[in-house]
């Protein structure tokens, strides 16, 4: 068998930039990600300053880097972000205190999975959005509405996640601790959690980003602090510099707690290969 054409083939592999087993460096994943951000601002320049789009519906990034400052500075908008971020955590960390551990046994028992999954998934395509007025009857106005809310829309996706994740551990293992006369409780704690523990962390990396897109949407719930209530005071006086601060600093904040699981994940698990997270 001839094996010149497989050799060039992977030579051209090693070259080619669109190859599908090549690797980047760091520096060059650097580079791209910063010429398609060039590219995006470059093409929001030329239209705005074309007149493709009306400016007051699309500020430049400029006029949004002052509207940033000057909110930052003496329009007391740090206090709203972190209003935000107190609503985010808080939530999140409710919904996890129902969803990891559940999640978990659904995906540890049959019987379990039978039982919950076919209401978990109805209630998966429901949009949380759809419980604001019902949520303002139970709950009233203030913190709980928008807790709720929150909880509402990322808890299903969470459930989900984590028992997909514990489906992947392999069967020997537990079918061996089986053998050697393990509990359930046993194969719980000593193979199934330390097993997961990695992959809540990535369950927690996914989801919480749910929570961050209905963000805006539970702050419009007779709030008056955070992101989303500052950008819908700007809505009624059309300051659209102001809105797409707002929008600017929640991918912001989304994506520094991303990086924040990546480096917990990192630290918590140096054994593993991160690339792949």
């Amino acid at each position: 068998m001839n094996s010149e054409p497989i050799t060039n083939n992977l030579t051209r592999g090693r070259t080619d930039v669109l190859s599908f087993t090549r690797s980047l460096s760091s520096i060059s994943i650097i580079l791209l990600g910063i010429a398609a951000w060039a590219l995006f601002l470059a093409g929001w320049y030329s239209a705005v300053y074309k007149g493709a789009v009306p400016s007051i519906l699309l500020p430049a990034p400029d006029r949004i880097i002052i509207s940033a400052i000057s909110m930052f500075s003496s329009e007391g908008f740090a206090s709203d972000v972190w209003a935000s971020i107190v609503r985010i955590f808080v939530s999140f960390a409710l919904t996890s205190l129902i969803a990891i551990p559940l999640g978990i046994i659904m995906g540890s028992l049959k019987t379990f999975e039978a039982f919950f999954n076919p209401f978990v998934s109805a209630w998966r395509y429901l949009p949380a959005a759809a419980f604001v007025p019902i949520l303002l009857m139970w709950l009233g106005t203030g913190e709980s509405p928008k807790l709720a809310l929150l909880i509402l829309g990322v808890i299903f996706f969470q459930i989900t996640v984590v028992m997909d994740m514990t489906k992947s551990i392999p069967t020997p293992l537990i079918e061996t601790a089986m053998t050697l006369g393990a509990t359930r409780s046993q194969i719980l704690r000593r193979i199934i959690v330390p097993w997961m523990l990695p992959n809540i962390i990535n369950a927690l990396r996914q989801t919480i980003a749910i929570g961050w897109t209905y963000l805006v949407i539970a702050e419009i719930i007779a709030s008056t602090n955070g992101i989303g209530a500052v950008m819908m005071r700007a809505q009624r006086f059309v300051h659209t510099d102001k809105i797409m601060v707002g929008i600017v600093t929640i991918g912001v904040l989304g994506l520094l707690t991303d990086l924040g699981f990546r480096w917990l994940y990192r630290i918590l698990f140096p054994h593993l290969n991160v690339s792949k997270s």
